[in-house]
């Protein structure tokens, strides 16, 4: 088998864009000339431009008189009577193939994915102890990728002649449904002990002799002989309950005539005994001879029961992975893989179950969404009174791109060295032939001094304040100063009106009830009317009230 490395391949090479890739030192394929296939006396010459001359008698493929080396005549095919879709003779020679059936619309159903609570509160309860950030859609495709952290929930949703699609459940066993007759074939095939006892007595065997049976080929079900009066029945019922999907007139051409004598006396075995059933869990008691009078009880009696239609239904997570329906489980498949490439919803469902243990939400470079115990809040040790230990923090972060937790503690506050003269060396202990050799003790990890400890405590301070943003990855950061909102320019004033309307708005103004009553054309018409009139222009003095009077007269 061979491996990536013996194929010498460069991925990191190979997925960047073409302008980054690097370029080929030689050409690997160069030795190949693209003919080692093809025999000597075929081949064509190796110098450019020049081509090997035809036979003279026609052999070899060449352009003369006679026959070509297939065995076909001069414009005939060279493969010879072949049935791929060749002509012979003007004649087609391919046959009509049986177009497969379209698969079945799925079910207008609406499928969401949610994550399991109880894994939902251990997750928000280890960010809470961490204090780290999260992204969201990462978390969000860890609960899609095993089926036992997450439930499917379908709904019902409207078609588009208005009416809800139809959704089942069986009691039974909590499983869902979108037809009520595969529902029901469901729960007499998998529970029909619950309802009915198959009860065989003896009876007299057919009349007749028989030398051979027909058989499915396709299941092996002995169906008896031709010409037997049960036979069609056999035959039609068969196809129903096991081929429907296959026409009958080919799942007809598939059954066989068996002359074996161990076959037929089995045949005749079976049929000399008589299948009843007998009903349980009914107030009388009651027996039916076929299978189709079993199927007509139970819709009469426990179907309303048993069978329930619902709108909304919630299925555990593992066993939506294998579903007795082939259109839910094809429509939770199609939605698995969409939301594999961009889980939207459930990364929404997640965010509210979240937010409910008191996680906050920010994004990085205002891209990615990440959960944390707080939101970035910026610290500004210049103006704000803190310890100096708080300043040494920020400022160690502030300067190394990638700090870590450790790195930190270990610029602040790092370990004191162990002298060599104290460290002890465990010795070795001979062990005999045929014991076991004990595990070796590892030496346990140095505790923390006082002053690592004041850096513990004030990080984690700092965390949970949303100064410092501890990343998934471990690496720190500080909550970046919030940038100035944008001072909203004050709107224009509006431009000044035209004299005309300024000189009218100021003439009403001046209109009181008592001058509206006696002179309402002089105060209103007037400046419209003529604007440019002195008389008008100039306002009544009160000081002069004689030169008015008499101007009037």
């Amino acid at each position: 088998m061979s491996t990536v490395s013996d194929l010498d391949l460069n991925l990191d090479n190979l997925f960047q864009p073409a302008w980054a890739q690097e370029k080929t030192e030689s050409n690997k394929f160069a030795k190949f000339t693209g003919n080692e296939g093809v025999k000597p006396e075929r081949s064509y010459s190796s110098k450019p431009g020049e081509r090997r001359a035809p036979r003279r008698d026609g052999a070899g493929g060449g352009f003369g008189g006679g026959e070509r080396r297939g065995g076909a005549p001069r414009g005939g095919s060279k493969f010879g009577d072949r049935k791929g879709g060749n002509f012979r003779g003007g004649e087609r020679r391919d046959e009509p193939r049986e177009r497969l059936a379209p698969p079945a619309p799925l079910p207008q159903l609406n499928v969401a994915f949610i994550p399991e609570e109880r894994g939902v509160e251990q997750l928000a309860r280890q960010i809470k102890v961490t204090g780290r950030a999260y992204p969201l859609f990462q978390i969000a495709l860890l609960i899609l990728q095993k089926a036992e952290r997450y439930s499917v929930q379908l709904t019902a949703k409207k078609k588009d002649d208005g009416t809800l699609e139809k959704l089942f459940v069986c009691a039974l066993d909590e499983s869902p449904w979108t037809s009520e007759d595969a529902a029901v074939v469901h729960v007499l095939k998998n529970h029909f002990a619950t309802f009915y006892q198959a009860e065989r007595t003896a009876t007299e065997p057919p009349k007749g002799v028989y030398t051979f049976v027909a058989q499915c080929g396709l299941s092996g079900e002995i169906l008896g002989p031709p010409n037997h009066h049960d036979y069609q029945n056999q035959l039609r019922k068969l196809h129903a309950e096991k081929f429907s999907r296959m026409p009958f007139d080919q799942f007809k051409a598939r059954v066989k005539i068996v002359k074996d004598e161990a076959v037929v006396k089995k045949w005749v075995e079976d049929q000399s005994f008589k299948t009843q059933y007998n009903c349980l869990n009914v107030p009388e008691p009651l027996t039916l001879a076929t299978l189709e009078e079993v199927e007509k009880h139970f819709r009469a009696t426990h179907k309303d029961s048993i069978i329930k239609p619902v709108e909304t239904l919630t299925v555990a997570g593992l066993p939506s992975r294998s579903l007795r329906d082939n259109g839910l489980q094809r429509l939770i498949r199609q939605e698995w893989e969409q939301q594999k490439f961009f889980p939207l919803p459930i990364a929404t469902k997640l965010s509210q179950q979240f937010a409910h243990y008191g996680l906050q939400f920010f994004k990085v470079n205002k891209t990615v969404t990440h959960v944390s115990v707080a939101r970035p809040t910026f610290l500004d040790i210049a103006s704000t009174p803190v310890s100096e230990n708080i300043k040494r923090i920020i400022e160690y972060i502030n300067g190394n791109a990638k700090c870590t937790r450790k790195k930190l503690i270990e610029a602040l506050a790092p370990t004191p060295k162990v002298p060599k003269a104290v460290v002890t060396e465990i010795p070795i202990v001979p062990v005999a032939e045929g014991e076991v050799a004990a595990a070796p003790v590892k030496p346990a990890a140095p505790e923390a001094t006082p002053e690592q400890t004041a850096v513990i405590v004030d990080l984690h301070w700092l965390i949970h304040q949303g100064a410092v943003l501890e990343f998934a990855d471990g690496r720190m950061e500080t909550a970046k100063k919030p940038l100035p909102k944008p001072v909203k320019q004050e709107k224009k004033v509006a431009a000044a009106k035209p004299a005309a309307e300024t000189e009218v708005a100021a003439a009403i103004e001046t209109v009181t009830p008592e001058t509206l009553v006696a002179e309402p054309v002089a105060q209103i018409e007037s400046p419209v009317e003529n604007t440019a009139a002195p008389a008008v222009e100039t306002p009544v003095q009160p000081e002069a009230p004689a030169t008015t009077e008499g101007s009037a007269a």
